[in-house]
């Protein structure tokens, strides 16, 4: 194995974690409930198109050199968020978009900062 992927792997491995996860996620919805499964990516991918919500992950990503503290507080907010929705504060969201909007964040917050690793390693 080069040294250089190596080297990107052990910096990245909660990266490469999040996205399994997501992938994971997908396959497992779609053995499981695809109706709910399909709903919310297709959500997620609506939710590519918003550029504001885009720029928030990938800077969240590149320039926060702790990614766990990205990771967890992301799913701190999406639980936060999820009591809020579950009490009656938030009326207009729902579980289903907001866990698309979790996802797209975490996916290209990851991404990000995987590139990020991958800019260090080659210089």
């Amino acid at each position: 194995m080069n040294d250089q992927f190596k080297t990107i792997f052990n910096k990245a491995k909660l990266n490469f974690a999040v996205l399994a996860s997501i992938l994971m996620l997908a396959v497992l919805g779609k053995m499981t409930n695809p109706e709910l499964t399909n709903q919310v990516f297709h959500t997620a991918d609506q939710l590519v198109s918003d550029l504001i919500l885009l720029f928030a992950a990938i800077t969240l990503g590149a320039f926060i050199p702790n990614f766990k503290l990205v990771v967890f507080g992301a799913i701190a907010a999406f639980i936060a968020a999820a009591i809020a929705i579950q009490s009656g504060i938030f009326t207009y969201l729902t579980l289903d978009y907001l866990f698309a909007v979790l996802i797209v964040v975490l996916g290209f917050a990851s991404i990000a900062n995987l590139y990020r690793h991958y800019r260090e390693v080659q210089f």
